[in-house]
């Protein structure tokens, strides 16, 4: 009888402690540096950008961070100003981590307000109210 190996299992389950654990001080390193402004471009530095969510692959070579500027305003202008200081960033994000590797990150707009917006936008409404309320 063939066993299956580890991965195959993992396949589709989930990230994994060590995922979650690594992304959340990606996370919460990232949005340090933002605040502080220790990156070297004005441009950058004048936007506040809220770190919502920090997604890693499974190897932990890769990041993805889900950013939104306050107000969710000037979108594109956060996303080419981070895309456009990835380098700096990793290796400023990197040394206040003690992993073996910088994992390299990639910027996405959070839409997660967006979808939340939405939400409400569709609770609200008269009628999912009232078959709501009928339960």
């Amino acid at each position: 009888m063939k066993t299956m190996s580890r991965n195959r299992f993992s396949e589709g389950s989930g990230p994994s402690q060590r995922q979650l654990r690594v992304a959340e001080l990606i996370r919460r390193r990232l949005s340090d540096v933002l605040m502080q402004g220790d990156i070297h471009d004005p441009e950058l530095n004048a936007l506040s950008i809220t770190v919502g969510e920090v997604t890693c692959s499974p190897d932990l070579k890769m990041a993805t961070a889900y950013v939104l500027p306050l107000g969710g305003k000037d979108r594109d202008q956060a996303l080419e100003a981070l895309k456009r200081n990835r380098n700096e960033i990793r290796r400023v994000v990197g040394k206040g981590l003690a992993l073996k590797f910088s994992p390299q990150i990639r910027f996405q707009i959070d839409e997660t307000f967006d979808r939340l917006d939405e939400s409400r936008r569709l609770f609200s409404n008269e009628n999912v109210r009232r078959d709501l309320d009928s339960d």
